[in-house]
């Protein structure tokens, strides 16, 4: 049964580009329905590597379901082509789905509810990644397939040459900050990145935000909350004070301090490894990785940056499946040690977290990293996102871009997004709570 979070006049979506509106609920994979001549197909809308190779394993197993995988692009316009799909009849089976995602295609009533399908795998996922597919709810609407911990990767050999320790603590990462650029003023410890608002999502989520949150048929949006507002001015200060650079990531400026040693720290996910070997091949070995500082002393919390799921179309014929073939592929152990192998994801199912013991090429010097990583993801907490991501998102970039620049206050940029995200769900016929 479908919970009432979206109230009557929210199922009106503003994902951009998409401006697809709900036709109805669809019935659950539960429902009767017409026995299939011969196998049942099924289509996959994903963008992981090499699913082909995994899905043929399946394939062979299940002669009974088939299912073709269809490569997408990813990112927002998968989502926006999913929704158009839908709103149309004819979406694919089964979509990955990112979890800030998720939301806008339940507010179109476009994926199924799979609570039934998914009750017996729910110890599978740590809560927190359980979280994102329920919105906070009873209702399970996907099943995770991978996730983005964070974790703080740093220079070892230069926190060595600067004296500074691995921070355990926020309040040490601004002390150490101070120490290394006041040693050579062309180094920094870190940048904050006014392009990246999935970064800022996880650091924000770390602290205990909550930016969305569900009352009966209304949603409740706080986007500017004492979380996020306490990370906004801790980092406003440190950039104000000209010991954080401003740079943001995956540019070539950022590319080059990172080979060039004038950038020690990078807040990041699980998946880092593969970017740093890209951006910054000459620093091979040279990283290592460590829990997020924490914001009390002997805590253990981090938060999410990126991270997926596998969601069954409500207009698919053949939900349960479709049901059946996404939890096979999200926590058969088989499945989810090709999932790593082949698609190279960090899983959301524990049991494939655990199975990682050969550390990353580019970490080679920690054999420890993986561990390092389960104790990390064992504490990520995550939130419920809202239905209209992508205008916060976009709020986050203008709204920091100037306060990066102008080097002002970055809660102001918090409350922007605040306004920004509660006049949009209103005027798009969403109701909010008080």
């Amino acid at each position: 049964m479908r919970t009432k979070l979206l109230g009557a006049a929210a199922l009106v979506v503003t994902l951009a580009a998409a401006g697809c509106a709900s036709e109805g609920a669809a019935p659950a994979p539960e429902a009767t329905q017409a026995a299939p001549q011969g196998p049942v197909k099924l289509t996959y809308w994903t963008w992981a590597p090499n699913m082909d190779k995994i899905v043929a394993v399946w394939n062979q197993e299940h002669p009974d379901i088939q299912v073709t995988v269809s490569k997408q692009a990813g990112g927002d316009d998968a989502a926006a082509k999913f929704l158009t799909a839908a709103k149309a009849g004819n979406p694919p089976d089964l979509v990955q789905a990112e979890y800030q995602h998720l939301p806008s295609f339940i507010a179109a009533d476009a994926v199924a509810d799979l609570t039934a399908a998914a009750a017996p795998v729910k110890a599978e996922f740590s809560e927190g990644v359980w979280g994102q597919v329920t919105l906070g709810t009873d209702t399970v609407y996907a099943i995770p397939q991978d996730s983005g911990p964070m974790m703080l990767f740093y220079r070892k050999d230069l926190f060595d040459k600067y004296g500074i320790a691995v921070p355990k603590t926020w309040q040490e990462y601004a002390e150490a900050a101070r120490k290394v650029h006041e040693q050579d003023p062309k180094v920094f410890l870190g940048t904050f990145s006014s392009k990246d608002p999935g970064a800022f999502t996880g650091l924000a989520q770390q602290a205990g935000a909550r930016w969305w949150g569900i009352d009966g048929e209304s949603w409740k949006v706080n986007v500017a909350d004492e979380p996020t507002t306490r990370v906004a001015d801790f980092w406003g200060g440190l950039v104000k004070e000209g010991v954080i650079d401003g740079m943001p990531y995956f540019t070539p400026e950022w590319n080059k301090a990172l080979n060039d040693g004038k950038l020690l720290t990078w807040p990041s996910a699980i998946w880092a490894p593969g970017a740093l070997s890209s951006n910054a091949p000459k620093a091979k070995g040279k990283w290592a990785a460590a829990p997020l500082p924490q914001w009390n002393a002997g805590e253990n919390f981090s938060g999410f940056w990126g991270g997926s799921s596998v969601a069954v179309a409500a207009k698919s014929k053949h939900q349960a499946a479709a049901a059946k073939f996404a939890t096979w592929l999200n926590t058969d152990a088989k499945a989810v040690g090709l999932l790593v192998k082949e698609a190279a994801i960090y899983p959301a199912a524990t049991k494939g977290q655990s199975a990682l013991t050969e550390a990353p090429d580019y970490f080679s010097t920690q054999p420890d990293f993986w561990q390092q990583a389960a104790g990390v993801a064992a504490g990520a907490r995550g939130f419920t996102f809202g239905p209209n991501v992508g205008v916060t998102y976009n709020a986050f970039k203008d709204s920091f871009d100037k306060a990066v620049q102008a080097r002002s206050s970055f809660s102001d940029a918090v409350r922007a997004m605040q306004e920004a995200t509660v006049a949009d769900m209103r005027k798009s016929g969403f109701q909010i709570a008080p």
